[in-house]
């Protein structure tokens, strides 16, 4: 009977070790740490742009895989001659990796006279649902 309890006892300590092992190998995928930058790695983390800046909103994705979809939807939320929260324009990002771990960017290059001065916003939603929500100014 001991060898029995002790035969037990291995193979649940064992399943214990599977599960763990791959909740550290993998797990749900996630979508972190949206910024607003001067770079497309996220390395110059900005809130204030200059009319002549391209804008990138940046984030990190862990876990990601084929079918995952990122969106992101600029609005120009307080900006003169520009009716309140305009929808500027909307990108997404599809997944098609088996796999993916890293950063993910959006960008908007300045229009021609430039950018006009005011607050924006970017909302960034993930597989649907919104993810975080982004401000950054124009001075």
């Amino acid at each position: 009977m001991n060898k029995r309890k002790i035969s037990i006892a291995l193979a649940a300590f064992a399943l214990i070790v599977t599960q763990l092992a791959c909740a550290a190998l993998g797990g749900d995928p996630t979508l972190g740490n949206i910024r607003t930058a001067l770079d497309q790695d996220g390395n110059q983390p900005a809130s204030t742009f200059s009319p002549s800046d391209t804008v990138y909103v940046v984030g990190d994705l862990s876990n990601g895989v084929a079918g995952n979809k990122v969106v992101s939807k600029w609005y120009a939320e307080n900006v003169e001659g520009v009716d309140p929260n305009f929808l500027i324009d909307e990108a997404d990002i599809d997944v098609t990796d088996d796999s993916f771990n890293g950063t993910i960017y959006f960008y908007f290059e300045p229009p021609t006279d430039g950018w006009p001065a005011g607050t924006y916003r970017v909302e960034v939603y993930f597989n649907g649902a919104l993810n975080n929500t982004v401000q950054f100014t124009i001075q």
